[in-house]
């Protein structure tokens, strides 16, 4: 009987141990998944600050490795060489990726609307017609900022090419310091610029929002939208329970960013997406920051990629991504 007992006994503590091994055996293996996230520094990045801020006190199974980056051509080869799980992009280098690695990337989220202003230093405009006439220093041209000027240039019936002059001959930060100067009139900025030189000249104002006129311009058809997040294919295939897990959080970063300037600011600066608290607490509410999953964004970033494409093929790789470009989870 002693022996049968302590058989069982035996027994019994060899199945708990076996059960506890296996128990941490999982977690270890879960506690190793390093998730690199890549962000941009600027707006494309403000809205994942809260979530880069829980990852360093993190609770969960997964570690988000976060790299930040000052400019989005420093992304483009991590991302075709699939040296990140997943990138924060402008909308129309996401698509032009999708195209050269054949599908192998995939939007997850749209996460900023458009950031770009036509800014004064004067009271003279007040309407898109009110251009006519002037002249404007501007930057990117054969980029977004330019098609979406001349997309709504031409809905209001204005050429682009002989009714306003663009001086596109500058950088952002060229633009930006010269408008806050007051030695340029007119000049069309994105975020955080605008407000940067706004806080440097108190007579400058914003005289027209693009993101509205787009929408004015477009009648539904589309939004302005200039930057998403995407996600290799690879990694979404293989850790679906992951990225769902990434992007709830990252929504609920997105909104806790817009419902907390002053704090996200702080957070802002701390983890390098913008260098001055104040600077990221004043441009956050004209940022136009956004968690829109890409069943949501779907219709009106392909409304967007049209007009890029009718400008310019070579703007979204040659072609409009086909369906499987969108991240759909499976039910």
């Amino acid at each position: 009987m002693k022996q049968l007992f302590k058989w069982v006994v035996v027994s019994l503590l060899v199945i708990i141990l076996l059960m506890s091994f296996e128990a941490c055996t999982g977690r270890d293996v879960e506690n190793t998944v390093a998730v690199k996230v890549a962000v941009l520094k600027g707006p494309t990045g403000m809205g994942m600050v809260k979530l880069m801020e829980d990852n360093a006190n993190h609770q969960e199974n997964v570690k988000y490795e976060f790299i930040v980056s000052g400019a989005p051509d420093e992304l483009i080869g991590k991302v075709v060489n699939g040296e990140v799980d997943m990138a924060a992009l402008p909308t129309n280098m996401a698509a032009t990726l999708y195209q050269k690695t054949h599908g192998q990337i995939q939007l997850t989220a749209v996460n900023t609307l458009g950031v770009l202003y036509i800014v004064e230093n004067g009271t003279e405009i007040n309407s898109i017609n009110d251009l006519k006439g002037k002249k404007m220093y501007a930057s990117g041209k054969g980029a977004t900022p330019d098609y979406a000027l001349r997309y709504i240039l031409k809905q209001n019936g204005i050429d682009p090419e002989k009714d306003i002059e663009v001086d596109f001959s500058v950088q952002h930060a060229e633009v930006a310091a010269t408008f806050a100067a007051g030695d340029a009139p007119i000049a069309l900025l994105p975020q955080p610029h605008v407000t940067s030189a706004l806080m440097k000249n108190k007579n400058a104002r914003i005289a027209l929002d693009l993101t509205e006129e787009w929408e004015k311009a477009a009648k539904g058809t589309s939004q302005l939208a200039v930057g998403c997040m995407v996600v290799q294919k690879d990694f979404a295939q293989k850790h679906e329970q992951i990225l769902s897990q990434f992007l709830q959080q990252y929504e609920q970063s997105v909104e806790w960013v817009n419902a907390n300037a002053a704090e996200a600011g702080i957070l802002i600066e701390k983890h390098g997406i913008l260098p001055n608290a104040k600077l990221a607490e004043t441009a956050l509410p004209k940022c136009n920051i956004v968690f829109m999953d890409a069943n949501e964004s779907k219709d009106l970033l392909n409304g967007f990629y049209k007009v890029l494409f009718d400008f310019n093929p070579a703007s979204v790789g040659g072609k409009i991504p086909d369906e499987a470009f969108y991240y759909i989870p499976q039910e």
